[in-house]
Order: C-alpha cells, then sequence, then structure tokens
C-alpha cells in the first residue's frame, strides 16, 4: 500500500509507525477545510492498513496546531465548507486498530486539542499550551471534547475548560491528567521516538487486541465486556508470538515475533 500524498499534512510511514504531521507552519498549523479532510483521509488510510501499529500525530515547526484559521474564517476565505462526513478524525483516532499518539510540540487549541484527546496517549514540549476556545469565537465546540475529556478529566474539569477558556501551560496539563508526560523541548523528539519504538516492538496482536479491548469496553456492560476480553484471551495464546513472548521473557532475551 502506497503512502498517499496531501497538500496541508505530511504522511510518512516507517515499517508499523505511521506519522501525520499537520504541515502549514506559516500559519502554525492553523486548520483549513482542507487540512481537516485531509486528515480525515489520511487517518482512514492508516486504519485499513493492517502493518501499522503505531500512529503519530504532530505539527510542523514549533506549533502542534492552535485549532482553526481564525484569519481564514473571519475574511470568509475559508475554502469549500465542511459536511459532517468530515468530522471523522477523533473516532479514527479514537478507534482505529494502531496505538495512537499525540506528540504535542507547541500550541494545541480547539479542534487540534479534541484530536490529542482522542489519542491513545499525549505528550507535550514543556513550552505547550493548551486553550479549549470554542467559546472564546462564538461555538460550542466540535471534534468530540466533551466525549473525550470528562473521561480523561471527569465531567466537573471537562465542563470548566470549555465553559471557562483559558490558556493552560504543559506542568497543568500534566497535572490534571491532560498529557501522560512532559518533556523539555530539546528532548521531545528522542522522547517520542523511544515511546514509538517500544510500542512498535510490542508483540502485534497483543497490541492490536489491547486497543479493541479498550474501545469496546466503553460501550458495553461489565459482563458482557469479562466475556469477550477472555474470548480474545485465550485467542492469543494459541499464537506463536504469544508463546515467543513468554519464551523469551524466561530466557531473558528480546522477543523476536513473527506476526503469527
Amino acid at each position: 500500500m502506497s503512502d498517499p500524498t496531501f497538500e496541508t499534512i505530511l504522511y510518512e510511514q516507517d515499517g508499523p509507525v505511521v506519522t501525520i504531521t499537520m504541515n502549514r507552519p506559516d500559519r502554525r498549523n492553523a486548520m483549513s477545510n482542507r487540512m481537516v479532510r485531509e486528515v480525515g483521509d489520511a487517518l482512514a488510510h492508516a486504519a485499513e492498513d493492517r502493518s501499522v501499529r503505531v500512529l503519530v500525530l504532530t505539527g510542523a515547526g514549533t506549533s502542534f496546531c492552535p485549532g482553526a484559521d481564525l484569519q481564514a474564517v473571519a475574511s470568509g476565505a475559508a475554502d469549500a465548507p465542511l459536511e459532517p462526513s468530515d468530522f471523522r478524525a477523533p473516532v479514527l483516532l479514537h478507534e482505529m486498530p494502531a496505538v495512537t499518539i499525540a506528540a504535542i510540540n507547541g500550541a494545541c487549541a480547539g479542534a487540534a486539542l479534541g484530536w490529542a484527546c482522542a489519542c491513545d496517549l499525549r505528550l507535550a514540549v514543556r513550552s505547550a499550551r493548551f486553550n479549549t476556545a470554542f467559546l472564546d469565537v462564538g461555538v460550542a465546540g466540535d471534534m468530540g471534547g466533551p466525549w473525550t475529556l470528562p473521561r480523561l478529566l471527569g465531567a466537573a474539569k471537562a465542563r470548566e475548560l470549555y465553559f471557562l477558556p483559558g490558556k493552560l501551560d504543559a506542568d497543568e496539563a500534566l497535572r490534571i491528567g491532560l498529557v501522560s508526560q512532559v518533556v523539555d523541548d530539546e528532548a521531545f523528539p528522542a522522547a517520542v521516538g523511544g515511546l514509538v519504538e517500544r510500542l512498535a516492538a510490542a508483540a502485534p496482536a497483543g497490541l492490536r487486541t489491547m486497543k479493541q479491548n479498550f474501545s469496546d469496553a466503553e460501550r458495553m456492560d461489565l459482563a458482557g465486556f469479562v466475556d469477550l476480553e477472555s474470548e480474545r484471551h485465550l485467542r492469543l495464546f494459541r499464537l506463536h508470538d504469544t508463546r515467543e513472548a513468554f519464551l523469551a521473557k524466561v530466557e531473558k532475551r528480546p522477543p523476536r515475533f513473527e506476526g503469527r
């Protein structure tokens, strides 16, 4: 499956790892309608590729994405209007088979915060700043924040961030649980790379099944989920890679997975 090409983002695949980079550095990677559509298309492409085990979403330069391109919207110069089907990115980030990582390398606000919150993991540079920002421009919001944020922070804190928008620094984002790790700016690429390497080295079926388990658990009762979880667990024990993982642990060596 060849890598797709886009105008506003970069799509790069290195073995089981895909990196999607929002690439409008002249606008600090602010979202145009085209970017929204292209990110959705890129995520759909990655979700269909069973070789992809880890997906990183980040921004070019020193900004993740500050949300919508305010100048374009205010001037009426925005490109073709969006349709409801264009707002699929948070669902894909949250439910696609690959583990998704938001590598937040700078400003993260509005719809981009929604994308980050839909990822499985969030790492931030110490200089990053966060803001829901929707009410500041008179809108209620998009990209799933009222679904993801209460699950990350609790209902009261999520409502506070939405109804009373304001900038949060990275340390505060870490304190409230919005991100799982904050790294000094110069050490950030290595930290992201180390996390990606660790995940990419995991047993492919185990990693994929773990992601499925978390997605399914959110919409199932406990008894039904435990039945499904145990069925998958027993199925994994019949795989070569699972036996290899146990043997490698006993022999104190790195496992050699074959994807079967």
